[in-house]
This record gives C-alpha cells, structure tokens and sequence, in this order.
C-alpha cells in the first residue's frame, strides 16, 4: 500500500513538471472562484487545492497505469517488437490520454490541446520523471 501512495506522489509531480513546461497540457478545477472567493479562503488553501488536483489526477493516472497498461501492452506486444520498443511512448501517451477523458468526469480535470505532440511529449517527460524517482532509495519496491 505505501509503494502505491509513492506511486501516487510520482505521478502527482511528474504530471505538474509536464504541465509546467507544456503549454497544451492543463489541470483545472470545476469549482466556482465566486463560492470560494466568497467564502474568504486564503491563497494558502488555493496552493492545497491545486496540490491535492495534481494528487487526484496521479492517483487516476496510477489506477489506468495499474489496470489498462498490461493489457494494452499485451496486446501491442507485436508492434511495439516491430518498433524496437518506441511503440511504449504511443502507449503512455494514449493511458495519458485515457487518463484525460476519465477526468472529465471528475471534478478535476485534466485538459490536453492536442494528442499527438502535447500527450507524446507529456508521456516522455512523466516517463523519465518516474524513472528517476523510481530510483531513488526508499521509493522503490521493498
């Protein structure tokens, strides 16, 4: 369960690196500003939302990752063989994709301008993101 919260802390923060740098890559709430402003929230709870969007469209990225991904490699087990393995990006950049449209049910979304370029550059950038993470000492698996 905790490999899965890092997972989850991964994500969270490769996704706000890829939407940092890519301008087509976006994650919004559908909450009104009016409600909130009216409220009187401070801008320290607006830094907690926007944390807690990015850990909510990770943990949605981790669950397509942890059930989509096998199967959709599997099954392009003989394209990904005939690219030399560069199929992988299409893939990630489609659970990427896959992740966008389960959002858009959610009250966070995340929004993507384009899926070629944006999803294809978002998925080599989440990719290296959690490679890296992935081996630093106590993230990875016990």
């Amino acid at each position: 369960m905790g490999s899965f919260i890092v997972r989850v802390l991964i994500n969270g923060l490769a996704l706000w690196i890829a939407s940092w740098l890519l301008p087509g890559m976006d994650i919004s709430t559908s909450a009104t500003t009016g409600a909130v402003a009216n409220a009187g929230i401070t801008q320290g709870s607006d830094t907690l939302g926007v944390i807690l969007a990015y850990l909510f469209i990770g943990l949605i990225f981790g669950v397509v990752n942890a059930l989509v991904r096998p199967l959709v490699k599997l099954l392009s087990l003989p394209v990904t063989i005939l690219t030399l393995g560069l199929f992988t990006i299409i893939i990630n950049a489609a659970m990427l994709y896959l992740t966008s449209w389960l959002s858009s049910y959610t009250p966070v979304h995340l929004t993507i301008d384009t899926f070629f370029w944006t999803a294809i550059l978002a998925a080599i950038i989440i990719s290296i993101i959690s490679l890296v993470a992935g081996r630093i000492p106590g993230a990875g698996k016990r």
